[in-house]
């Protein structure tokens, strides 16, 4: 059962300073099983507005320093970077301690380093589909963040909505930003879409896998169904799971459990 977890590519997320090596290591990993790295830049000053994954860079130094060590690591070989969950929507939210300005530009920066290394595949976090439901609101947000200079923006990293309901938030969005954008999809947990209740984003009950990492999506737009949020990690200590990023077995064999899909070969 637990092998339509295993089975599946999945992102790695870089959390901690001195990236390089690492992010050398996975890709070039990917490179000789024929594919392609998915990496999470996920060092920003203030990172989760002090909730259950706070942390990140000490100030705007330390992290301009992580993205170029992070740009450094990755090579010629290519990869799919996702930058920062989070971080804008959680500015146009309201992110308490963080300086909007300061966020952006660093947010920019990376986009435009990581950009700059050959056949990398930048795409800027924007939430989720039930997060900031007015579109409208990240346009200015994501502007100022890079998103020009991105290949496009990353939706419902560690959440539960549907494909479809992401899919169509994604088109609003693109519209939104005037056209010739485009996005990916974190479809790690949202095989039973989301869940109606108290903390509905924080290990959520009755939740399964969603559609299998893929590129071959059917729209123009959309570039590809990723597994970034990785399955069975916890999202924090809410109902009785580990610190955030923690495996928990359980939580991993539950969400496989009530997969929709068959794991590889069967």
């Amino acid at each position: 059962m637990i092998e339509r977890v295993a089975a599946r590519p999945q992102a790695v997320w870089l959390n901690e300073d001195g990236p390089g090596a690492t992010v050398r290591a996975q890709v070039e990993a990917a490179s000789k099983q024929g594919r392609t790295a998915v990496l999470v830049a996920y060092f920003i000053p203030h990172r989760d507005c002090g909730a259950y994954s706070a942390g990140g860079a000490r100030d705007a130094a330390q992290y301009r320093a992580y993205i170029d060590d992070f740009a450094a690591g990755l090579g010629a070989t290519g990869a799919y970077v996702i930058v920062e969950p989070d971080a804008v929507a959680h500015m146009v939210a309201g992110c308490k301690g963080a300086a909007a300005g300061e966020r952006y530009e660093l947010l920019a920066h990376a986009v435009r380093t990581l950009k700059r290394v050959p056949n990398t595949k930048v795409y800027l976090d924007a939430g989720n589909a039930g997060w900031i439901p007015d579109e409208r609101r990240l346009v200015g947000p994501l502007r100022a963040a890079g998103i020009a200079a991105a290949d496009g923006f990353a939706l419902n990293v560690a959440n539960h909505y549907t494909d479809a309901a992401s899919t169509a938030y994604g088109h609003r969005l693109v519209r939104a930003l005037g056209g010739g954008v485009r996005f990916v999809v974190d479809s790690s947990r949202n095989g039973n879409g989301p869940y109606v209740g108290v903390d509905a984003w924080c290990n959520p009950p009755g939740r399964a896998l969603g559609t299998p990492p893929t590129t071959r999506t059917g729209d123009a737009s959309l570039d590809a169904y990723l597994w970034v949020k990785r399955p069975g990690e916890s999202d924090g200590t809410c109902r009785g799971g580990p610190k955030a990023g923690q495996w928990w077995p359980e939580y991993a064999l539950g969400l496989a459990r009530r997969a929709k899909d068959q794991p590889p070969g069967a």
